[in-house]
């Protein structure tokens, strides 16, 4: 895929000794105008960065080479880690977000998206599992990509999980669903399960894979579908 180097951000350092990049984060800009996100990436008072940032009309800019460690996660955890920012490759897109007029994610970006996506897929180990948005590893600050995100067309192309439709005959009690969503990477408090932190990672959950009912609450359907990712889990072939 061909990328516009034309801004190049200062913010990044070098990735630790022995890390591995299998993870791909996706976030949206949240800002009125892609020249106020890429002026904001690129600043050094701002000290974010991240490897891409993808306009609405499909165009892609490259801010950071992928061997160098931007700084896009912030405070994180996923299955255990909190240096996200030395294990991830970070992906802008351009859109208002919640705070500015949150909006579909056009045809054209999210075919960029996808395309992008496989490229750094080809380039890493990076796991299904590990394709993440912004708000799965940290859900009490964040929102993005948020609901209108089109996970389902990514995961038909091979790129992240989305529950299949035959979800509905998997299932796990309610009662093991917060320990099933820490096992699978979110950050819950299993002594606290109506908890602030638990409570937003289940939302997170939802605004992820159940797009369509952000209550925060267990039920049968999300149930069925941390089933269902599970089970995609356990079918991963061993490694030799």
């Amino acid at each position: 895929m061909k990328t516009n180097t034309t801004f190049q951000s200062p913010n990044f350092g070098p990735r630790p000794e022995g890390s591995v990049i299998n993870m791909l984060l996706l976030h949206y800009t949240g800002m009125q105008t892609s020249k106020d996100a890429l002026e904001r990436l690129c600043s050094t008072a701002a000290q974010v960065s991240a490897h891409y940032l993808i306009e609405e009309d499909g165009e892609v800019f490259q801010l950071v080479h992928e061997e160098q460690r931007a700084w896009h996660a912030g405070v994180a955890y996923w299955g255990g880690e909190t240096d996200i920012n030395s294990c991830s490759i970070g992906i802008e897109i351009v859109n208002p977000g919640h705070e500015w007029g949150y909006r579909g994610f056009p045809p054209a970006q999210m075919k960029a998206v996808a395309a992008l996506s496989e490229e750094i897929l080809e380039r890493h180990p990076i796991p299904a599992h590990r394709v993440l948005a912004h708000s799965d590893i940290a859900p009490e600050r964040k929102e993005d990509p948020g609901e209108l995100f089109d996970w389902a067309l990514l995961a038909k192309q091979g790129i992240g999980f989305f529950p299949s439709a035959t979800a509905q005959s998997k299932t796990i009690s309610e009662e093991n669903f917060i320990a099933k969503l820490g096992e699978y990477g979110y950050q819950v408090e299993l002594e606290s399960p109506t908890g602030v932190t638990t409570k937003a990672a289940i939302i997170a959950f939802q605004r992820h894979f159940r797009q369509s009912k952000l209550d925060g609450k267990i039920d049968l359907e999300c149930c069925q579908i941390l089933a269902d990712l599970h089970s995609r889990l356990d079918d991963r072939p061993e490694a030799p």
